[in-house]
């Protein structure tokens, strides 16, 4: 079943946006027209869950800008 496998490889990769495009951008190059669609989903699922391939990875996390001071000028 295909929510076993996504549960499975949701153990590997928790952000489950990242999962998600993750499984899209793999199973966009591994996929053959020949196939059935379904089934290179289930391939990309199933390795992503056992670990054999890592596709990406998380990009750097930059703090954001530091919020100035606010003025506030006294009404004339």
């Amino acid at each position: 079943m295909r929510s076993e496998l996504v549960y499975q490889a949701g153990l590997k990769i928790e952000n489950r946006f990242l999962l998600a495009a993750t499984a899209m951008r793999a199973a966009r190059k591994l996929h053959v027209s020949s196939t059935r669609t379904e089934d290179t989903v289930n391939r990309v699922f199933t390795e992503v869950a056992s670990g054999t391939r890592v596709f990406g990875k998380l990009p750097e996390i930059t703090p954001p800008p530091a919020i100035d001071v606010l003025l506030i000028a006294p009404a004339a």
